[in-house]
């Protein structure tokens, strides 16, 4: 079996050593690879993945490690063993993805990125970019800095008076505003003493700079709100305004383009929007907290025919993937800009928004919030138009009036799948909600002793499902019983516990539909039961009905 993987990929990189690979190239390829996601070099691989052996000057794993040592700034330890593949000796060097910049000793600072065909290759990292892979990193705060230019006039006091308007309409923090405008805009970190004197930083110049400053200073803080019905572009506006106007504006475009239906429920009425401006506002202060301001890109809002989509230049910061979204502890690339949207009452104050962006479609029955089409250059949430289900939002705000409180995201969740894919195991949940089993376990277990979910079967085989209670509220009897035993349960037994559930009655279209048969099938099977004595017939023709005895 061959151990060497068959192609490159961002991770991976073979190098030929037919005619002794050049030191330089070496390293070079390896301070890419450190700076970028670390990974494994495969020295005597061609290109195309054909295996032709290490030289025999690269065959001394302690020697290649102590050059690499030696070449890099700081040094970068790396693992190197020679393996055996095809009948030659190729080296495997590991290399550790590192946690600051690393240069060659001649000054090189290189990345490693995919061309458009897919394959891999090194290429400079420029000087800005390096402010956003200290970012990703965690080891600088761009937000936090002084922006170079930038004076205290550049400050708009009419976006100030916005700010304090802000705190007391969405319940920020109180004690700010007893703060005079100086010390509102320490507390907030929107200037920092540099030289004796204070000067705007980043996150000042984004929330309360003027606009024309912002054009100059930030040429890449704009951001562009567009509608399109079918071909037609309703509306397409691009802004260099500051932060806090800009929510304002995309705000009341959102209410324009966010039709709501409402649902009955006992004597109230209950708004169900077209996208959950709860949502919607995380999503978007998502986007301007960590969106990487090094890149001349648009925060992009746009909403059309399939749904609302939402794009943020900058991939996903260090440590996040698709995978753990909702369970990776909350961190950002901007934590000043971050820190200030909370503490004045725009974005949510634990650094959980990414749990109410999926609440606001999990309460109304829709599909999950999709980030599949995120690349290293974007982070782009979409959110799909459907139809409510109004069944599932009527039994979730059941629960929650009952309990006095929203439901956790991860029973949300678990609820979710079980309304869509009827019966799952624990495995299957922690799979598709990407949640570890343990937690799975105690979120259904609690749903269980609220009586929304039940289980069946035992051992690995046992399974969850929406409990009766759920099933009968929807109006779907039959379909509680088919889930609780159509794979191990005889025909005789699924038609007497759907009478049970029925109140002790069953008709010949019940069983038919019940166990997908003929009605003439239907009635063998009733007539069966009816002479065992456990059914007795009520009636005859259309209106006969079999009664439990």
């Amino acid at each position: 079996m061959r151990i060497i993987p068959q192609s490159e990929n961002l991770e991976i990189e073979f190098k030929s050593d037919r005619k002794k690979l050049n030191d330089n190239e070496l390293v070079d390829a390896i301070v890419g690879m450190t700076n970028t996601d670390g990974g494994v070099l495969y020295l005597g691989v061609e290109d195309d993945g054909k295996v032709t052996g290490v030289h025999k000057q690269h065959a001394d794993e302690i020697g290649v490690m102590a050059l690499v040592a030696n070449k890099t700034v700081p040094s970068v330890s790396v693992r190197a063993e020679i393996i055996a593949e095809d009948g030659f000796e190729v080296l495997k060097i590991e290399i550790p993805m590192s946690k600051t910049i690393v240069a060659t000793t001649d000054g090189k600072i290189l990345k490693r990125r995919l061309k458009v065909d897919g394959t891999p290759e090194n290429v400079p990292m420029y000087p800005f970019e390096i402010n956003t892979r200290l970012s990703e990193l965690s080891l600088l705060d761009f937000s936090a800095q002084v922006l170079p230019g930038a004076c205290l006039s550049d400050l708009d006091p009419n976006e100030r008076v916005r700010l304090r308007n802000i705190i007391k309409m969405r319940k920020g923090d109180k004690s700010l505003l007893e703060l005079n405008d100086e010390e509102l805009d320490k507390a907030l970190r929107l200037v920092k003493e540099e030289n004796g004197h204070l000067m705007p930083t980043v996150t000042g110049i984004l929330l309360i700079g003027k606009e024309d400053r912002i054009e100059e200073l930030m040429p890449t803080a704009k951001s562009g709100f567009q509608v399109l019905e079918g071909t037609q572009v309703r509306l397409n506006e691009q802004f260099s305004k500051p932060l806090l106007a800009t929510f304002e504006i995309f705000e009341n475009y959102m209410k324009a383009w966010n039709p709501e239906r409402e649902m009955e429920y006992g004597l109230l009425r209950i708004p169900i929007p077209e996208f959950s401006p709860a949502a919607f506002r995380e999503g978007l202060v998502n986007a301007f907290c960590h969106r990487d301001y090094s890149i001349l890109q648009t925060v992009r809002l746009a909403i059309d025919d399939e749904g609302l989509t939402i794009s943020s230049p900058g991939g996903f910061i260090e440590g996040i993937n698709l995978t753990n979204l909702l369970s990776v502890e909350p961190h950002g690339r901007n934590p000043a800009l971050a820190d200030a949207l909370k503490r004045i009452g725009l974005a949510e104050r634990t650094g959980r928004g990414i749990d109410r962006i999926y609440e606001g479609s999990i309460i109304y029955g829709r599909p999950l919030p999709d980030y599949s089409e995120s690349t290293e250059r974007y982070v782009k949430l979409f959110i799909q138009r459907a139809e409510p289900d109004m069944a599932f939002v009527q039994m979730i705000s059941n629960e929650e009036n009952r309990m006095g409180r929203s439901l956790p995201i991860n029973s949300l969740l678990v609820l979710s799948v079980l309304q869509k894919q009827r019966r799952v195991t624990l495995r299957e949940l922690a799979e598709t909600i990407y949640v570890n089993e343990n937690r799975v376990k105690t979120n259904v277990e609690k749903l269980m002793e609220s009586g929304l979910v039940e289980g069946t079967g035992s051992g690995k085989g046992r399974a969850y499902i929406l409990s009766a209670k759920v099933y009968k509220t929807q109006d779907n009897v039959i379909g509680y019983v088919r889930q609780t035993g159509i794979d191990r349960v005889k025909y005789e037994e699924l038609v007497l516990k759907l009478a049970m559930q029925q109140g002790g009655t069953v008709t010949r279209d019940n069983v038919g539909e019940l166990l997908n048969i003929s009605s003439s099938q239907a009635y063998r099977i009733l007539k069966k039961l009816t002479n065992k004595g456990k059914l007795v017939l009520v009636g005859k023709g259309r209106s006969a009905r079999y009664n439990m005895v």
